[in-house]
């Protein structure tokens, strides 16, 4: 990447020390009690300024400054010495220092400023400018956290401005310090192992959702009403993931077409290309849960509109039922209607009325009376109301 500093000779055993720095270390093993407050980090996560400035030479830290005056200062006197400058929501003067001392292009400063910015690679003159979304998963939320990460990469030296709790940079310096053979290819072999740090860190998150995928899954057959609130929350992570992941893979590919120009070392470009084919593989997964969710929000569709389906139908058997019952209760009241009305007319205790004197009018008003009721029988149950 730079071509002020020249490529080392290869070492014997030097894959195997890049292996070490480039692999996160073992867990330790679990023979003493965890300490009752963890130790101070060396990049806390909810700092706001400047985390922490080293400086570098042949891959050994040779100071530590207490700001960035300091950090400017002892690098003017040390011409082959690198800077490590590790920044976490920096102000707006301190980007503006760090601009005017190592050149770095206003456009470049600006996006660092404003963050919220897409993963990508850019080059102004011998400094290289690359955004990075990290993610984490959060196991008791069961949701994706993003951190975005700028990285500013010179000759000699290199600049990360974190906006997020993710990454975790104390962990690649740590390794980097203890890897003097790979420190001592500068801050391109920084930038190729902050890359590996940040695609490690998706394999974590990879697991996280597939085990949340699961779960829907069963959620949805189960018929909980609230998967579907679920789905959404998680193909909107899934969006946000992929934005992360596909730029990433056409950045590493553009590094990896400047090998030949900027003489980047062999080891770098063996590990680089190591990470572009995780990249790609986390890439894919990220596809396939889109579409997996996709798919399941389908099939969550249609078994809500199943159950719907069956709910109105219930409705409409029992409104059914209800209106046979009721038919059923309107003909009785009709058929009792009918002899009421004659027994009511008749009940009028009027003097003057043709039918009181009349010696067949009782059996007139029963004979009246029956064959309504019969009539109306008749007719309700050719209506199949009764």
């Amino acid at each position: 990447m730079s071509e002020r500093r020249p490529r080392p000779a290869a070492r014997n055993g030097k894959r195997s020390v890049w292996r070490r720095a480039l692999t996160p270390p073992a867990e330790p093993p679990a023979a003493l009690p965890a300490p009752l407050t963890d130790p101070p980090s060396a990049e806390p996560a909810d700092t706001g300024s400047v985390v922490q400035a080293a400086l570098y030479r042949d891959g050994v830290r040779v100071s530590t400054p207490a700001s960035l005056a300091d950090t400017f200062r002892e690098l003017r006197d040390q011409p082959d010495g690198m800077a490590w400058i590790g920044l976490a929501r920096p102000t707006e003067a301190e980007l503006l220092s760090l601009a005017a001392e190592f050149d770095l292009h206003p456009l470049a400063v600006e996006d660092a400023m404003e963050a919220h910015q897409r993963p990508k690679l850019e080059r102004y003159g011998e400094t290289l400018f690359v955004v990075l979304r990290a993610a984490r998963y959060l196991d008791a939320l069961e949701e994706v956290d993003f951190g975005e990460l700028h990285v500013f990469v010179g000759p000699d030296f290199l600049i990360t401005v974190r906006h997020g709790a993710a990454p975790d940079l104390s962990a690649v310096r740590r390794r980097m310090e203890d890897t003097t053979e790979l420190l001592k290819l500068g801050p391109e072999a920084v930038l190729y192992a902050i890359l590996d740090s940040v695609v490690d860190g998706y394999v974590p998150v990879v697991s996280g959702v597939q085990n949340d995928i699961d779960e829907i899954e069963t959620e949805v057959f189960r018929g909980d009403p609230a998967v579907s609130r679920r789905i959404y929350e998680l193909s909107r992570e899934m969006v946000e993931f992929q934005r992360a992941t596909r730029p990433l893979v056409g950045m590493l590919h553009a590094l990896m077409a400047g090998f030949a120009k900027y003489g980047t070392d062999e080891e770098l470009q063996r590990y680089l290309r190591d990470v572009a084919d995780h990249v790609t593989h986390t890439s894919e997964r990220v596809d396939g849960f889109r579409q997996a969710l996709a798919d399941i929000l389908t099939v969550n569709a249609t078994l809500v509109t199943q159950q719907q389906n069956a709910e109105m139908r219930a409705l409409a058997e029992a409104g059914f039922e209800q209106n046979e019952e009721i038919k059923k209760i309107s003909s009785w009241a009709a058929i009792l209607f009918a002899p009421t009305l004659v027994g009511t007319i008749y009940g009028m205790n009027f003097d003057h009325m043709p039918e009181l004197h009349w010696l067949l009018g009782y059996p007139f008003a029963v004979l009246l009376m029956a064959a309504v009721c019969t009539s109306l029988y008749v007719i309700f149950k050719r209506k199949d109301w009764l």
